[in-house]
C-alpha cells in the first residue's frame, strides 16, 4: 500500500512599508518555484502560530521585523509540473524595522520593495492566484 500524499501548508507575508511591499526573487536553482517572485514565506512548522511563522520566515529571509500581522486569506495551490501540492495562508503585516536584504542567498536572489499596480514578473503560483482573486495587501 503506497503512503497517500497530501497537500503541504505553506505561508506568505505581505509586509508593508511606505505603500510598497516586499518580494522575493527565488534562486533559479530551486527545486520550487524557480525564478519566481513572491512575498518572503515558507513553510508552517509544528506547533507554529500563522503569525509565529510570519515574523519568522519575514526575519530569516529579509532581516525585516514585522508587527500588526493578521490573516488575509489562503488559496489552493497546484504546481503540475513539481508534482506538489499547497495550501496558502496569505497574511498581511506592516513593517517594523530592518532594511529588507536578502538573508538567505542559497534560496532568493534578489529581495525589492514593489509597488503592488508594478509587480516582477513571473510570480509564484500562490501569489498569482492571491492577486487574481482581488486581494490587495495595501487595501486590507
Amino acid at each position: 500500500m503506497s503512503e497517500v500524499q497530501r497537500p503541504k501548508v505553506g505561508l506568505g507575508v505581505y509586509i508593508v512599508k511606505d505603500g510598497k511591499v516586499l518580494f522575493c526573487q527565488r534562486h533559479d536553482q530551486n527545486k520550487h518555484a524557480a525564478g519566481s517572485w513572491a512575498p518572503p514565506g515558507g513553510h508552517l512548522e509544528m506547533n507554529e502560530s500563522w503569525e509565529e511563522c510570519a515574523a519568522r520566515e519575514a526575519l530569516e529571509e529579509t532581516g525585516v521585523e514585522i508587527q500588526n500581522i493578521r490573516f488575509m486569506t489562503a488559496t489552493n495551490d497546484i504546481y503540475p509540473e513539481e508534482h506538489t501540492h499547497y495550501v496558502t495562508l496569505h497574511m498581511r503585516a506592516d513593517w517594523k524595522s530592518g532594511e529588507g536584504e536578502n538573508r538567505e542567498p542559497d534560496k532568493a536572489q534578489k529581495v525589492e520593495w514593489r509597488d503592488w499596480d508594478n509587480l516582477p514578473e513571473p510570480l509564484m503560483v500562490a501569489c498569482s492566484n492571491f492577486k487574481k482573486n482581488g486581494y490587495n495587501p495595501l487595501n486590507f
